[in-house]
C-alpha cells in the first residue's frame, strides 16, 4: 500500500501519469485512491481518457468487477456511452461477464440510461447477455451440470438478463446483421432454461413476439433445425403454446417442418408441428365464419 501512496502523491501533478494510475487503482479495486485520482481528472476534463486497450476507467471498472467504483465514477460524471474499441459500453461489458451487481450500479446511477444501444456488432446489452448466458448453458451442460462454477456463472448471467428486463429492455429488439431477437438467439443455442424464461415474460402481443422474422426464420424454424439437441422437442412444444405458427414460410419457402431432422424423432415432431397447423386452421376458419354470420 505504502508503493501506491508514494505513486499517488508524485503524480498529483501529471495529468497523463494520473490517468494512468487511475486505471491501475481501479483495476486494483483500490476505491478510495481510484476516487482521488479521478477527482483530480475531473477538474482536468480527464476523467474518460482511455488507457492503451481504449478502456476509460470506468471500462476498466465494469470489467474487473468493481460496482463501488463504477458507482463513483458515474457520480463523477464518468461517460456511460463511452467504449472500448468493438463498441461495448459499459452496460455491455456487465452483461458479457456475468456481473449482476455491476449492472445494478450501472442502472441506478444511470436510470435514464439508452437500454438500446447498440455495440459495433449491431447488438443492445439484452443480446449479448443472452448469447453469454447460453455459452455458459452450454459448457455447464457439457460437464454433466455438476460444475458449481458454471452453475454460479450461469445463475449470475440470468440475473442480468433479468435486471436488464425489469429495467426496461425490449425483447423485440432485432440485432443488425440477421435481425435475430432475443427469443430467436435463445431457440438457435438450445438455451431451454432461457427459452422458457423468456416466453413467461407477460406481453401484450406474445403471438406477434413468438413469430417475428430473422432473415425470414422464425423461431419455430429454428428450433426445428436442432437436429440432436436433447431440449428441441420441448422447445418446439414451449413455443406452439405461446402462439408460434406452423404455417409460416421463410425465405427459401419452407415451413418449419420442411426443416426437421429425418427418422423417428423428426416424425414424431413432424406429427406435433402438423397437429398443431391443423388445429390453428380450424381456428381460423371458425373465425371467420364469425365475421359472416
Amino acid at each position: 500500500m505504502v508503493i501506491f501512496q508514494n505513486c499517488f502523491i508524485t503524480t498529483l501533478s501529471c495529468a497523463p501519469c494520473l490517468t494512468s494510475i487511475l486505471h491501475i487503482y481501479t483495476a486494483k479495486g483500490l476505491r478510495e485512491y481510484a476516487y482521488a485520482a479521478a477527482e483530480r481528472l475531473r477538474e482536468v476534463g480527464k476523467l474518460d481518457a482511455k488507457e492503451h486497450k481504449g478502456k476509460t476507467a470506468l471500462l476498466v471498472a465494469v470489467t474487473a468487477n468493481q460496482p463501488e467504483i463504477v458507482q463513483d465514477l458515474l457520480l463523477l460524471g464518468a461517460d456511460i456511452n463511452a467504449c472500448d474499441v468493438h463498441g461495448q459500453t459499459a452496460l455491455h461489458l456487465a452483461v458479457h461477464y456475468g456481473f449482476p451487481r455491476v449492472v445494478q450500479a450501472i442502472l441506478l446511477s444511470r436510470p435514464d440510461i439508452n437500454l438500446e444501444a447498440r455495440n459495433f456488432e449491431g447488438m443492445t446489452a439484452l443480446h449479448c447477455a443472452v448469447i453469454s448466458h447460453s455459452i455458459t448453458m452450454k459448457a455447464l451442460f457439457a460437464s454433466g451440470q455438476v460444475d458449481v462454477n458454471l452453475q454460479t456463472q450461469a445463475a449470475e448471467k440470468l440475473s442480468c438478463v433479468q435486471r436488464l428486463l425489469k429495467a426496461g429492455a425490449s425483447v423485440c429488439s432485432q440485432e443488425i446483421k440477421s435481425n435475430k431477437t432475443v427469443l430467436h438467439l435463445a431457440v438457435k443455442e438450445g438455451n431451454i432454461d432461457l427459452v422458457d424464461y423468456l416466453l413467461r415474460i407477460s406481453l401484450p402481443k406474445m403471438k406477434e413476439f413468438v413469430n417475428m422474422k430473422a432473415h425470414g426464420h422464425t423461431a419455430l424454424h429454428m428450433a426445428a433445425g436442432l437436429h440432436g439437441n436433447p431440449h428441441q422437442k420441448e422447445i418446439l412444444r414451449l413455443l406452439l403454446r405461446k402462439g408460434a405458427d406452423p404455417s409460416i414460410r421463410n425465405l427459401e419457402n419452407d415451413q418449419p417442418v420442411h426443416l426437421l431432422q429425418s427418422g423417428e424423432q423428426g416424425e414424431q415432431l413432424k406429427l406435433m408441428l402438423k397437429k398443431r397447423g391443423a388445429s390453428s386452421r380450424r381456428r381460423n376458419v371458425s373465425l371467420q365464419d364469425q365475421e359472416f354470420n
